[in-house]
């Protein structure tokens, strides 16, 4: 039943995508014998979506991606935080992601079918654990070597990677210690990181486990319903004095919490506000400061992720802190 179903659907696929390849055809043909624009806008769906990522993939590649860690220093208020600021660049492991999540993503067949299985599991599982299961969507926060600029002193020892997801990004830090230790709420998620070859803790009790040597805490305080009391826990799990934590923060700051919560609203907020990206720094910078961290280093880039049939990758403003409990 299960293979009469995936041949049932893999044809319909492939006449659905048959169809737009034509309207899409016939378009440009008409294109070049001077139709007016509107004219040539696609009808179908399918043909629609293929048309406007073609227009997406160009504004991506034409956008500079410079800017993506580029910060305005003379608005950090803070002299002795904008001499912390380590500039990073596009590096080549940056530009293997991109080039995969391209690649991966003009994959027309596999991306309708994404979209189809993840129509029908929205109504059973999180967005996060339809990619988990799907293996797609993952994310790209920092390379190698950004992370040993970020961290070049790094105590060796035991990392505690928070909310961790499929462990692409824990990998990257993975290499440095001596033993891993992760949480992750997905089911499936937690499936791959096992997978991975890392101990997956318990998302209540996981500071049993500690204390760590360096926890990172990427992308999550704005999921969390409880940021305020995780940052707390956080500062009495890592080992004194030399004990590190990495905060990587999208912003502007838009807290959402995807499970457990009716209006997908946290307990606890932040307080983290500004119109320019350089005033939520100096706002998130407060807020770490009285939950007792004090900054070390710090860095803005891309927090990228996997495209699908709309666009080749996606990409949020991240900004990420290395802290030390006062």
């Amino acid at each position: 039943m299960r293979a009469e179903f995936c041949a049932s659907a893999g044809t319909a696929l492939i006449l659905l995508l048959v169809s737009a390849l034509l309207d899409l055809r016939s378009k440009s043909k008409r294109m070049e014998e001077g139709s007016s624009f509107s004219y040539l806008r696609p009808r179908g769906a399918l043909a629609r979506t293929l048309y406007e990522r073609m227009a997406n993939d160009k504004a991506v590649e034409e956008f500079d991606k410079k800017k993506w860690y580029m910060c305005n220093l003379d608005a950090i208020q803070d002299e002795k935080l904008r001499q912390m600021f380590v500039q990073l660049e596009l590096d080549k492991e940056t530009e293997q992601f991109l080039e995969d999540s391209t690649k991966k993503s003009e994959n027309i067949i596999l991306q309708m079918w994404h979209t189809m299985v993840s129509a029908v599991l929205q109504w059973f599982l999180t967005r996060t654990s339809i990619n988990g299961l799907l293996s797609r969507g993952s994310m790209f926060i920092f390379s190698t070597s950004h992370f040993r600029r970020l961290l070049p002193r790094v105590p060796g020892g035991t990392l505690l990677d928070l909310g961790a997801g499929d462990g692409m990004i824990t990998d990257v830090m993975a290499p440095t210690f001596g033993q891993v230790f992760a949480t992750e709420m997905s089911p499936t998620m937690r499936h791959s990181l096992a997978q991975r070859g890392y101990k997956v803790l318990d998302v209540e009790n996981w500071s049993e486990s500690g204390p760590f040597d360096v926890v990172s805490c990427l992308n999550l305080l704005d999921r969390c319903s409880k940021p305020w009391s995780l940052l707390t826990e956080i500062r009495k799990s890592l080992v004194p004095d030399t004990g590190r934590l990495i905060v990587a923060l999208v912003l502007p700051f838009q807290p959402y919490v995807e499970a457990n919560s009716p209006d997908h609203s946290p307990e606890e907020s932040l307080n983290i506000n500004g119109e320019r990206i350089e005033d939520q720094i100096n706002s998130t910078v407060l807020v770490l400061q009285s939950a007792g961290f004090e900054i070390e280093r710090w860095t803005r880039l891309p927090y990228l992720c996997e495209g699908d049939l709309g666009q080749s990758y996606y990409w949020l403003d991240d900004v990420v802190f290395v802290l030390k409990p006062v």
